[in-house]
């Protein structure tokens, strides 16, 4: 916490501390820039206490900006998010958008925020996202400024919507509670991409002395360029959204009960609302995680992807109201755990990947009863990131639509459906194993809101059938053939390590030479998104564009197996993914569990080497 009295700033050097030249250049730059009374004093203080291994933390390097924007956690220093770094990269990025854009003043931009916040910093979403709309607006450019917190879903929405030329949404999503973050659509409603991040970045760095007007945000408040799309916006989406609602008589009759929690987050309102939208009745909310709190007091990591630990508040509800199907989202919306209640009593989570087979079996059969002309398939696609269930791919084979898949992440998946729209094509479903769907493409992102009715509208439909969602999954392994995955990962802090290792698997068996087998599993196939080699192309060229940045192979196996390692763009993790596929008929899944348990384990041991190479497990 900063200190309550004001102390002057050492002379830079004068602490006697021998602080390196770099460090005393920025902390005085900082000193001079930064009006935020908590950031500062803290940083005297810090100066005055000689304490050179934190300022290094806080001023060790700038937060770099990405396609994924900005994620750090909030505190004083061009390492963190704060009043200072939020006006420096908006500032940035409204220089680099008057570059890109002749009608940015007649169009605009839009903002929203999560209901993150750090009082020892005195940095908030609310906050930054006004930071941010004042830079904007003293330069002239108008803003959409949500009122209060809405989920990330309806940012990239009003960009579309209202025609704009970008869009920012402070949020950290599902990261721990100090961080925060500042997430950028372009102007076709997906996240940037390439080379727009490096642009944007440049431009940062040339505009870091903040403007005469920066500090001054109640100047937006009397402004005509300040707009809040807040009512409007909301009653457009679903509106939208009821168009995705394929059972309405149906879903008036319900008797299914749901329990939903919004895991201290923003989608407590909003998902009410989608389900009034489809005629369902509300479900039933954890009330000990139903408001936003940024303390996130009862959960570890405020992430459902974390399964049954994040999920226990919302069992013990549906349990007493005797609910079978729990949904979760995480605490910006976005994102969608399913969890259902099994016959034997226990509690059944289901994975991104299975939940994204039944949501895209659900969109295409429904789409399937309103369009029986067969010709129109082949304008329709799915799409699902290339470390994701191959169970699209499965389906579209047999039905006759196309499959196509992408880089990792929903930008790729984003920029992709909207160039397909633009040729005139028909998306009808996205999606990421780490529990990101994309239901209705009005949303190029994952948007966990749609996505909640929809799996409810989906669970409501089968239990009319007397079929449970664990059952109906069955019916489809059975249907287009068994997919079974396992994902996990270590834990790496060091990059010169993870070189290694990834370098290892390229010079396997001599230079140049990729591992032939695993253990007992033969390959058949490699592609290396890091260099862009591919075996199974003629010329041995990956389809998929290569990054050097990040390290990413995928070795297929003779008996059906594809496994992925890579490395996490935001943790210290390097990361696997398998899956066996099965051709269609009656597999038997528990023998497929046993080989794919052993290709994991081959993978681990010949691949990972975890003793070689140090590497700490994931922690159950």
């Amino acid at each position: 916490m900063a200190a309550a009295t004001p102390t002057p700033a050492p002379a830079p050097g004068g602490s006697g501390s021998g602080m390196d030249a770099r460090l005393e250049q920025e902390t005085a730059q900082w000193l001079r820039w930064d009006r935020n009374p908590l950031t500062s004093e803290s940083v005297k203080q810090l100066i005055s206490e000689s304490n050179e291994e934190e300022l290094q933390k806080c001023f060790g390097a700038r937060m770099e900006f990405g396609t994924a924007g900005l994620r750090a956690p909030m505190g004083a220093g061009i390492s963190r998010m704060n009043d200072l770094t939020i006006i420096q990269t908006t500032q940035g990025f409204c220089r680099y958008l008057e570059k890109q854009f002749s009608d940015l003043k007649q169009r605009g931009v839009v903002i929203s925020f999560d209901a993150r916040a750090h009082p020892a910093s005195g940095g908030s979403s609310r906050r930054f996202a006004r930071l941010a709309a004042t830079a904007f607006i003293s330069q002239g450019v108008p803003v959409y400024l949500f009122s209060d917190i809405t989920p990330t879903p309806f940012v990239p929405y009003a960009v579309l919507h209202l025609k704009l030329c970008a869009g920012i949404m402070i949020t950290a999503s599902h990261n721990p509670k100090q961080d925060n973050g500042y997430k950028v659509y372009w102007d076709n409603g997906a996240q940037i991409i390439s080379p727009h991040d490096q642009g944007i970045s440049r431009a940062i760095e040339e505009n870091l002395e903040p403007w005469p007007k920066a500090w001054d945000e109640s100047l937006i408040d009397s402004s005509s360029l300040l707009h809040n799309p807040s009512s409007s916006i909301s009653k457009d989406y679903f509106e939208d959204l009821q168009k995705y609602c394929f059972r309405r008589s149906v879903n008036k009759e319900s008797t299914l009960k749901f329990v939903h929690t919004s895991v201290h987050g923003v989608g407590h309102e909003f998902v009410q609302l989608a389900f009034k939208a489809f005629d369902l009745a509300p479900p039933e909310a954890v009330v000990q995680q139903k408001d936003p709190d940024p303390e996130f007091p009862t959960v570890k990591y405020p992430n459902p992807e974390e399964g049954k630990g994040v999920l226990t508040l919302s069992f013990e509800l549906a349990d007493k109201i005797k609910a079978k199907i729990v949904l979760a989202n995480d605490p910006d919306a976005d994102r969608l755990a399913v969890a259902e209640k099994q016959d034997s009593g226990e509690w059944r989570v289901f994975s991104g990947n299975e939940l994204g087979a039944l949501l895209g079996w659900w969109l295409f059969t429904s789409w399937k009863e309103k369009n029986q002309d067969r010709s129109t398939l082949k304008d329709t696609y799915m799409l699902s990131s290339t470390v994701s269930s191959k169970i699209l791919r499965a389906i579209a084979l047999k039905e006759g639509f196309h499959f196509e898949e992408t880089l990792t992440g929903f930008k790729w998946m984003g920029n992709r459906t909207k160039q397909l729209i633009d040729q005139g094509k028909t998306v009808l479903f996205a999606f990421e194993e780490a529990i990101g769907y994309m239901c209705c493409p009005f949303v190029l992102d994952k948007d966990g809101v749609s996505a909640a009715v929809i799996s409810a509208e989906l669970a409501n439909f089968l239990a009319t059938k007397n079929v449970s969602l664990s059952q109906q999954l069955k019916a489809i392994y059975v249907e287009y053939g068994y997919h079974i995955t396992k994902a996990s990962y270590f834990i790496c802090h060091d990059q010169g390590t993870i070189k290694k290792l990834f370098e290892n698997l390229r010079n396997y068996d001599g230079k140049d030479n990729y591992p032939k087998t695993c253990g007992k599993f033969e390959i058949s196939a490699i592609r290396d998104l890091t260099t862009g080699y591919d075996d199974s192309q003629p010329d041995k060229k990956a389809v998929l564009p290569a990054s050097k940045s990040s390290q990413m192979i995928t070795f297929t196996f003779a008996n059906g197996g594809v496994a992925t390692m890579r490395t996490s763009g935001t943790e210290p993790k390097i990361k696997y993914y398998a899956e066996l596929c099965a051709p269609p008929g009656n597999s038997d899944p528990e023998q497929l569990k046993r080989e794919l348990d052993e290709l994991v384990s081959a993978i681990e041991e010949n691949f990972f080497q975890p003793q070689k190479y140090n590497l700490q497990p994931k922690s159950e």
